[in-house]
């Protein structure tokens, strides 16, 4: 890209951030200014914001670049192996034991601790 075009392209995405910022603060305002109204109106205006809001930053290049991210991670989630129940079970009470276990060691410890200084102060 020549250094023109990308000038132009950051232009072009500082007003469309500006858009966007101006939509957000639109549903802020008017949602505590039209407080008194149903809350269902209130709730598809906001709904109606955020999606316009959302496709202007869609179309700025951060936002291309997050929905290539996201399509890349929806590709990859599809290749996990993911665990089975059994192994699920297993890891949730070998970490559940070590807790415990842990938890008790520093009890310990802390006792320890408190009865030797207990023991120097007094």
């Amino acid at each position: 890209m020549s250094s023109s075009t990308e000038a132009q392209s950051s232009r072009g995405d500082v007003f469309k951030w500006a858009i966007v910022v101006l939509l957000v603060a639109v549903g802020v305002i008017g949602n505590n200014f039209y407080s008194a109204e149903s809350l269902l109106y209130r709730l598809i205006a906001i709904l109606v914001l955020a999606v316009v809001a959302g496709y202007v930053a869609l179309h700025t290049v951060k936002g291309q670049s997050f929905f290539t991210l996201a399509k890349e991670a929806k590709t990859e989630i599809r290749r996990v192996v993911w665990p089975t129940r059994q192994e699920t079970v297993q890891t949730t009470l070998i970490v559940l034991a070590v807790v415990v276990f842990m938890s008790l060691v520093l009890w310990g410890v802390d006792s320890f601790l408190g009865w030797v200084v207990s023991s120097v102060i007094s």
